[in-house]
């Protein structure tokens, strides 16, 4: 639920964030219709995807070196860390030797990792994260800390609800690593050129925030997966 205006992290209590604050407080059932709806997605998913997600998880093992999952500190609701799960697609360490987002034709993705991410696969472990509230089923996509650090005031206002496994910025940027592909410094394009992008359309979405706007979103994410 939302927190008090003065129970905000001090960085997201500015003026930038307060007419998006204000939008939210005044739609306090949908908030609650929000919740209530991502628990009952989420349970009848996890039930129909557990064996799938076991067949993935056993692919992953079987044709990589390294753990099933892949885990990366991410910002939620609030400022909130916490570590989110997908599977792995890349090579073990992967972070290690290279930039936190990934271009078009990066080494360091396997084989079942680019079909996994080429049809969203590997975001299924986040279902668990919508069950435990740390994130929902719409929602704006959640950032490693180095990036949220980059964030205007104005951006901040994001992080009044939980992140989202899907949204109209990322439907809008699913081809964000061809953007990427010739980029000599991805870490430094992506928060000048596409996060800004990104975030005019999740700061537009807290505007029109409503149950009606996440059933679409979840429709038209469907509709491009299948596509």
């Amino acid at each position: 639920m939302l927190l008090p205006y003065d129970k905000l992290p001090e960085k997201m209590r500015n003026d930038k964030v307060k007419p998006y604050y204000d939008i939210l407080n005044s739609k306090k059932r949908s908030l609650l219709l929000k919740r209530i709806s991502d628990l009952v997605i989420s349970i009848i998913l996890t039930v129909f995807l557990i064996i799938p997600m076991l067949i993935i998880a056993i692919v992953v093992k079987a044709t990589s070196r390294g753990p099933v999952f892949y885990k990366q500190t991410r910002v939620t609701a609030y400022g909130k860390v916490f570590n989110i799960l997908k599977f792995r697609t890349m090579v073990d360490g992967a972070d290690k030797i290279g930039a936190l987002v990934t271009g078009k034709n990066d080494m360091r993705i396997t084989k079942v990792g680019k079909f996994l991410r080429k049809y969203r696969l590997d975001e299924l472990p986040q279902i668990f994260h919508v069950l435990s509230g740390k994130m929902s089923i719409v929602g704006t996509r959640p950032e490693v800390p180095k990036y949220v650090e980059r964030y205007t005031d104005e951006m901040y206002a994001t992080l009044l609800m939980p992140a989202g496994i899907t949204s109209l910025a990322s439907i809008k940027f699913k081809d964000e690593e061809k953007l990427l592909d010739n980029s000599n410094n991805i870490d430094e394009d992506y928060v000048n050129k596409i996060l800004p992008q990104k975030m005019r359309y999740n700061l537009k979405y807290i505007h029109r925030f409503g149950f009606r706007r996440d059933l679409y979103l979840m429709l038209k994410t469907i509709k491009e997966v299948l596509k």
